[in-house]
């Protein structure tokens, strides 16, 4: 079972680790910035520092829960901000948008849970602790 648990980490964190660096591209700055986030310039790059952050610390189960808040700060503006489905007109981009905002619904579930459970057994915490 231990194993089940780090593979749930892997798995869980390769899209934060494999997304943050395109925070730091023009191109992700300006989408965002179009999306109305404000301080675009900076805010992004910010944002793709904490989704790293927080999934490196979460994939190594070193303060695993702090890395869980770490993520929770990226998504709820994100997804409240970016995947706001409700304001798009065009039916296929408020689809698209309604299913990014369901997937970080998710993993905000589950960075929740990790945030109060840990990181389990085989991680950098469950190694001080046991």
């Amino acid at each position: 079972m231990k194993y089940l648990v780090l593979l749930g980490r892997i798995l869980y964190t390769v899209i934060f680790l494999q997304a943050a660096p395109g925070h730091f591209t023009a191109k992700t700055i300006a989408f965002a910035a179009g999306k109305g986030v404000p301080m675009a310039q900076l805010a992004v790059p910010l944002s793709g520092v904490i989704a790293f952050v927080g999934g490196l610390s979460v994939l190594l189960g070193y303060k695993a829960k702090l890395g869980a808040w770490l993520i929770v700060l990226f998504l709820v503006p994100v997804t409240i901000m970016i995947h706001n489905f409700w304001a798009i007109a065009d039916p296929a981009q408020a689809q698209i948008q309604y299913i990014n905002f369901m997937k970080n619904l998710s993993m905000l579930g589950a960075a929740l849970l990790i945030a109060h459970f840990g990181s389990g057994p085989l991680s950098l915490d469950g190694r001080r602790s046991g």
